[in-house]
């Protein structure tokens, strides 16, 4: 009887993995989302499919699609509300060093949004790229931490969002891992709103 691999998911959190999957296997996850925007507008994804295929040992093609929809009930008498494709990202996931000492298991993920990739009504005006550095250590056997640092652009405005998570976790038994997170975005746009 044949033992399968297990596998490293980037899904269900923020925190994206240091680990590819491994040369000439597919693996697909998908997620589901609900987000509030402000107290009257909310944005559903579902769901977000990212595809993922192992070209070598250090380099993984990716492609993400997502079906979302945007609600806005600004007007009690007249919910607004528009459904489709998001821009279709393509890009990769690059090994870049595995953990030594303190130096953790590194990776580079890079997307890019394609504006004509999408429904009409979520174009985009110029292309939206995105790139995190993920990492891991392992504290002991049982006990690890992923951390992730990177930019955004939406490819409406010009200025990127920047982003941050760590997430601590445990292996609870061979089928079971448990972890928080703590994740946030920063921009020009929030800087200038807090000043």
């Amino acid at each position: 009887m044949a033992q399968v691999e297990k596998i490293d998911t980037d899904r269900p959190d923020q925190t994206e993995s240091a680990v590819l999957v491994p040369k000439k296997w597919i693996q697909f996850e998908m997620g589901f989302s609900k987000q509030v925007n402000s107290p009257t507008e909310n944005e559903f994804q579902y769901p977000t499919l990212l595809s993922k295929y192992g070209i070598s040992k250090r380099f993984e093609f990716r492609l993400i699609t997502t079906v979302q929809t945007n609600t806005d009930f600004s007007n009690p008498l007249l919910k607004k509300s528009n459904s489709g494709l998001t821009p279709v990202e393509i890009g990769a996931k690059i090994a870049l060093w595995e953990e030594k000492k303190l130096l953790p298991k590194t990776s580079l993920i890079f997307h890019v949004g394609i504006p004509k990739l999408a429904s009409k009504d979520f174009q985009a005006d110029h292309l939206a790229p995105n790139f995190r550095f993920t990492m891991q250590h392992s504290i002991t056997k049982r006990i690890g931490l992923g951390y992730n640092v990177g930019a955004e652009w939406d490819g409406v405005n010009k200025e990127a969002t920047w982003i941050y998570t760590f997430a601590p976790g445990i292996n609870l038994s061979k089928k079971w891992y448990g972890y928080i997170e703590a994740f946030g975005f920063i921009s020009k746009k929030m800087i200038l709103n807090i000043v």
